[in-house]
């Protein structure tokens, strides 16, 4: 009988351990959250009553940095001539050496582009889609005079985010404050830029996969915020639209393999 020496069990166990790694991702993270309503996309409806759209070029926010496969970009004003702006982008390809989607989030890219996070109370509020619940992130920039209430959110896999998009917004308010320090000093000591990825392992939903990135605003001027999330809560209502997730994800292949040549099968 041939003994198998130590020396020879260090590649067979190596290899193990290779292939359990690459194999874990796939079980782990095959949870699916997706419940009663399933799988989606977000659209948005530019042709709603009240409401008067008007397409505004992305070289014009701050989320212009986002690399993303399609971008929507805009704002509604209504008779009263109050205005929501409103940013969707959607990446249906992950691609590792571009910028996440949701990396530069509002706290991050408005107070690199000089605004101020003010604090208030309640920094996350309930959106229901057609019976998708969606928790946005609620804020409150400033700049000079000028108030904007925001809210920002995302999908990923075509489900809400188990894990809230704040891990930016210590770091944000430190920043807006002291810009002596540069922001990816401030991102690398900060424990809440890290928390999504602990808070993604533990849901075992993935933080990579397809993805949609939505932010929506007001000027809250003479109003009061109350009044403004109202007018954010039932805009959002009304603008948004499930879309069915392998339809929307097929047409955009479709759509590619026709651009690069040799048109769709």
């Amino acid at each position: 009988m041939k003994i198998i020496t130590p020396s020879a069990l260090y590649p067979l166990s190596l290899s193990i351990l290779i292939l359990v790694l690459w194999a874990w991702p796939a079980f782990w993270y095959a949870q699916d959250a997706g419940g009663d309503y399933g799988k989606c996309w977000l659209s948005g409806n530019n042709k709603m009553d009240d409401w008067e759209y008007r397409p505004v070029p992305v070289s014009d926010v701050a989320e212009r940095i986002l690399v993303a496969d399609r971008i929507f970009n805009g704002e509604f004003r209504n008779a009263r001539s109050e205005v929501i702006r409103v940013f969707s982008a959607k990446r249906y390809d992950e691609k590792p050496h571009d910028i996440g989607l949701f990396v530069h989030t509002p706290d991050r890219c408005w107070t690199e582009a000089g605004w101020r996070i003010e604090p208030v109370a309640g920094e996350t509020v309930a959106i229901s889609v057609e019976g998708l619940e969606l928790v946005m992130e609620r804020r409150v920039f400033t700049a000079g005079a000028r108030r904007e209430l925001v809210y920002f959110g995302g999908m990923v896999g075509g489900e809400p985010l188990p894990f809230r998009l704040d891990h930016n917004l210590s770091v944000g308010e430190r920043y807006g404050e002291d810009r002596s320090r540069t922001g990816a000093f401030l991102r690398a000591i900060d424990g809440k830029y890290w928390r999504r990825v602990w808070d993604a392992f533990i849901t075992r939903r993935p933080m990579y996969g397809p993805k949609q990135f939505i932010r929506v605003s007001t000027t809250i001027g003479g109003d009061t915020i109350g009044d403004c999330d109202k007018r954010l809560e039932d805009f959002l209502e009304k603008w948004l639209e499930r879309c069915d997730y392998e339809e929307e994800l097929d047409e955009w292949q479709s759509s590619r393999h026709a651009g690069e040549g040799g048109g769709a099968v």
